[in-house]
């Protein structure tokens, strides 16, 4: 197989949308949908992440990419993309010996890639036998630029005197970002990413799309959220494999429902009164939801770390069997289990935080609320739309209602 390098650069730094990498896009964290893609390519020998960022490092390598770490005169405002490809590359042979023939670049802020993107271009680029690939879309736009004052302006690409229909004009193509590919001696001579014969590989509009802006984030997780990514659409460019369908989410097979108390039953924030007692603040609709799954028969508990005497509290309220200050969780979940004849798979687990980790990776649904740490977004199955302490637990009740129903 021929060694080939998926690369993606994430800075800890972004000053447009903060923290943007691993904020959660559509239930995951940003730079997991551009991970994934890139472990999915069949093409793809080894995936990297670059980053200067602990947060960052710690999701690339919950999602499974090696990370290399770049030093901080590599991730200011000025640095190039560039400059972080030959910093990794050298990491990487002096590390391990690993060089590349091929190497694909992928930008955290394109996660619109259809499935099968990826080996597809990888696909072009050998058949066409270039030395790099850039990715586009297509553009009918009519050009202009400022000329003769800031206000007065020139057509570039057709004579306004004569102005043709837009489906008459001949396509040009606008670079989009989302994938390169070029070679690894090609690049060691010429320290850029696009060098000697430029393949293009064609892409539709939407799935062209970049995230620069906060309005963009919020446009773009609405086309990924409602499914309108347009993953089979016809370009010049030969198609993409069809996306495989997703795995039914296995509520249907829960039999046990385990959320865990700060973050998920609370917003997380504590009352603290004058004479040093604490208090929480939890949802009514929450606790409607526990009644209906609880009258549907599905045993649920609460498994904490605190110890404060609010989380007895409040799962007396609700009738639920509470465990509370525990320190190893999933040592007595296992112990639980056994004592009901119950496997890892059989149970939900409701966390936020990075000591729900260990019991989410074990069990067979692990759910992660909206606001949840980005390590716990990347290993759950289902993320709410809500956050902890406003209605995620209520969201959970229903759907596991609605799969046994």
């Amino acid at each position: 197989m021929v060694p080939t390098l998926a690369f993606i650069p994430a800075r800890g730094g972004s000053k447009g949308i903060p923290g943007k990498n691993i904020l959660p896009f559509v239930g995951k964290p940003l730079i997991a949908h551009s991970i994934k893609h890139a472990m999915d390519a069949k093409g793809v020998t080894h995936t990297v992440v670059s980053t200067d960022d602990e947060a960052i490092a710690e999701v690339a390598r919950s999602c499974g990419a090696r990370v290399v770490e770049r030093p901080a005169e590599l991730a200011g405002d000025t640095a190039s993309t560039e400059s972080a490809i030959t910093h990794a590359l050298a990491t990487l042979r002096e590390q391990s010996g690993l060089t590349f023939e091929r190497i694909v670049l992928l930008q955290a802020t394109s996660p619109l890639r259809r499935a099968g993107e990826v080996d597809a271009a990888l696909e072009l680029y050998s058949r066409d036998m270039a030395d790099s690939l850039v990715s586009v879309c297509a553009s009918h736009d009519f050009l202009w630029t400022r000329e003769g004052g800031p206000h007065r302006g020139k057509a570039l690409n057709y004579d306004p005197l004569r102005r043709p229909r837009r489906q008459d004009m001949a396509p040009q193509f606008r670079e989009n970002g989302s994938i390169y590919i070029f070679s690894g001696k090609g690049y060691e001579k010429h320290q850029c990413r696009l060098f000697g014969r430029v393949a293009i590989y064609e892409m539709p509009q939407l799935c062209s799309m970049q995230i620069d802006t906060p309005e963009d984030w919020v446009m773009l997780e609405a086309i990924a959220a409602a499914g309108q990514s347009p993953r089979n659409e016809q370009s010049s460019t030969p198609a993409a494999p069809a996306a495989k369908p997703r795995e039914a989410t296995p509520l249907a097979a829960v039999k046990l429902v385990v959320f865990d108390f700060d973050g998920v039953m609370s917003d997380n924030r504590v009352l603290v009164m004058q004479d040093g007692t604490e208090g929480a603040l939890c949802n009514r609709s929450d606790g409607l939801g526990i009644g209906m799954l609880k009258s549907a028969g599905m045993p649920m508990l609460v498994l904490s770390k605190e110890q404060n005497p609010v989380v007895g509290a409040r799962c007396r309220k609700l009738g639920l069997e509470c465990h509370q200050g525990i320190d190893d969780k999933l040592t007595r979940l296992r112990e639980i289990l056994a004592q009901r004849g119950l496997a890892m798979r059989d149970v939900a687990y409701v966390g936020n935080d990075i000591n729900d980790l260990a019991c989410m990776r074990e069990v067979g649904m692990p759910i992660a609320v909206a606001d949840a740490y980005p390590q716990v977004l990347a290993v759950a199955k289902m993320v709410t739309t809500r956050a902890g302490g406003h209605g995620a637990v209520r969201e959970v009740c229903d759907a596991i209602l609605a799969a046994h129903a």
